[in-house]
């Protein structure tokens, strides 16, 4: 995997540079029945609700050697989350803090709190989806990571991967803007990147069916991934598999398959 090289350029004030990552994940299910359906979406609430993505997410931001600012998380109903983090590029005195932030520490008398944009933040909203007709669950989640300096969020590429049952991957990074050197030059990107590839590890690349699109003179990169082999037993939600014919078995794998490529391709097949 590609270490993140430290910036080296003597730069002109601040690194006004812009770098965002937005990963993408799905997880697929096979839910059987109706009630089956139901029990699925209460059970991803409960696993991924707005207290464990604010963890993950305040990981996250420690990662990429960020400080948290600000914190604002919603649970929905009937179903999802979101949750939002403010942050900056160096721990921040408490005496520059604006008083409206939390510092990532929420009272019972401040449930809900508005975020201040700055440089930097982290958001995340997840999305349950299931339809009768295919006995198919999907759960999506939708992380950005936005931030300026010399910090990138591409150090948090693996913790995200496996903070997640992964079945299909995207990938969107881009590098916006421009910063300066002490010449006056401009740099419209201060590392080097080849592939969003070269920054997750070989032990996860070897698991996934991958593919990039990339558009280098703009510095948009994009990688997709789904994963290789289908073990049924982890698809299967409150089914055993030993209690399946080989019929059922080959028809469960089929309709995953199929959902997991409609996913993958971005169309539908017939």
């Amino acid at each position: 995997m590609a270490k993140l090289v430290k910036n080296k350029l003597k730069l002109y004030g601040f690194n006004n540079l812009t770098k965002t990552l937005s990963f993408n994940i799905y997880d697929i299910c096979y839910t059987k029945t109706q009630e089956d359906r139901k029990r699925y979406i209460e059970y991803i609430d409960e696993q991924y609700n707005a207290e464990r993505l604010t963890n993950i997410l305040t990981h996250v931001t420690e990662t990429i050697g960020a400080s948290v600012l600000n914190v604002a998380k919603q649970d929905y109903n009937p179903q999802g989350a979101s949750v939002t983090l403010l942050i900056s590029e160096e721990e921040i005195p408490l005496y520059v803090v604006d008083p409206s932030c939390n510092r990532g520490i929420i009272t019972p008398i401040r449930k809900n709190i508005v975020g201040h944009l700055d440089k930097s933040h982290v958001t995340v909203h997840t999305y349950p989806e299931s339809h009768p007709q295919n006995e198919i669950s999907t759960f999506r989640v939708d992380i950005d990571v936005s931030t300026c300096g010399t910090i990138s969020p591409l150090k948090a590429l693996d913790y995200l991967i496996d903070s997640f049952d992964s079945d299909i991957i995207a990938i969107d990074y881009r590098v916006r803007g421009f910063t300066r050197d002490i010449d006056g030059e401009k740099h419209f990107i201060d590392h080097k990147i080849t592939s969003i590839q070269d920054y997750i590890s070989e032990d996860t690349i070897n698991k996934y069916t991958l593919f990039d699109m990339n558009i280098y003179q703009s510095n948009i990169f994009h990688t997709k991934m789904k994963l290789k082999d289908i073990n049924l037993a982890t698809y299967l939600f409150e089914i055993n598999e030993e209690d399946l014919t080989t019929h059922e078995k080959n028809t469960i794998i089929e309709k995953l398959n199929k959902e997991m490529n409609e996913i993958f391709y971005g169309m539908n097949i017939e």
